[in-house]
């Protein structure tokens, strides 16, 4: 009985180093080839080659195959809807937890909290305050939620994923196809070249800030910040809000006003239409059920707003 139990512990021993030696080889063709290839590339692009030997060593990075096959499994699933004549269908659509009242509590108590900040937003860009805070609500709970991917993980997992036989493991059966697998080719060769692109704007943001670029949490795609920027926004459209001579998108006052700011540049007026509102916002986010939801958030903050105002 004793030897039974020993062999069986022996046997449960010996199935954990075979699956984790399974885990490691499935992540080497990535981690030992194509971290050099970035390191590399990186080097000629100006960063300081100890500095990225240095990074690549951490023990906490892993290549991490996710972000890749869930853009590829979007990208493909878009091309469908294309090809059957369903993606410019009007959808009136809204997500629907973000207008529950305890959510709206938190964000109209968040608005009153900010008041001073999100009206001068309003004075510099015309962008009313209930819709800054409303894709502040969406994009991250209020600042709760900034990501629980490490942004540096997921964009240098993406550049070194530009081969699909890479992610091809991870796609659910059916994604990739002969009549699409040409195009998953190319779109995973042009999302590893935007996601390297984004990976200099992040380690250029992590040394003007003075953090490590492997603390700083993200998306799934790599966005930062309480607005939920990708790095490359960061120098198009950051303000530095709270006068500090630097952009912090995890500060409340950069971040607010990188919001507004963006809609401004992206087209926002005073006195724009509710059609116009909403093609401006799906530039931030390209779904319309996003940007029903923005505008429905702002309508409840507006009138909740009034309605207090009455009973004052």
């Amino acid at each position: 009985m004793q030897k039974d139990s020993a062999q069986g512990r022996w046997r449960g021993v010996l199935a954990a180093v075979l699956m984790g030696t399974v885990i490691l080889l499935l992540s080497l063709p990535a981690a030992a080839g194509e971290w050099e290839g970035l390191k590399q590339r990186l080097s000629k692009d100006g960063f300081d080659r100890l500095d990225i030997e240095a990074l690549f060593r951490r023990a906490d990075l892993r290549f991490d195959p996710e972000p890749m096959a869930v853009k590829i499994t979007e990208l493909m699933k878009s091309l469908h809807r294309q090809s059957s004549g369903k993606e410019n269908a009007i959808s009136r659509m809204v997500y629907r937890q973000y207008l529950r009242p305890g959510r709206l509590r938190s964000a109209h108590d968040y608005m009153e909290r900010h008041r001073d900040l999100l009206g001068r937003i309003n004075r510099d860009y015309c962008v009313p305050r209930e819709v800054v805070v409303s894709i502040a609500l969406i994009e991250t709970n209020l600042g709760v939620n900034t990501g629980k991917r490490k942004a540096f993980h997921v964009l240098s997992s993406m550049a070194a994923a530009g081969d699909l036989e890479l992610v091809r493991p991870y796609l659910a059966g059916g994604v990739v196809h002969e009549g699409n697998e040409e195009q998953a080719r190319q779109r995973c060769r042009e999302k590893a070249a935007w996601a390297y692109n984004e990976l200099k704007y992040l380690l250029r943001y992590s040394q003007d800030n003075g953090v490590d670029p492997l603390a700083i949490p993200g998306s799934i795609y790599g966005a930062i910040g309480l607005c939920q920027f990708m790095p490359s926004n960061v120098y198009l459209y950051g303000i530095d809000g709270d006068g500090d001579g630097n952009i912090d998108l995890f500060s409340t006052p950069d971040a607010l006003s990188s919001i507004g700011n963006y809609l401004r540049r992206n087209g926002w007026k005073c006195g724009i239409s509710g059609q116009e509102r909403r093609q401006i916002i799906m530039t931030y986010n390209k779904n319309q059920t996003y940007a029903n939801t923005v505008l429905a958030i702002a309508d409840r903050l507006r009138s909740g707003k009034r309605t207090r105002d009455r009973q004052r």
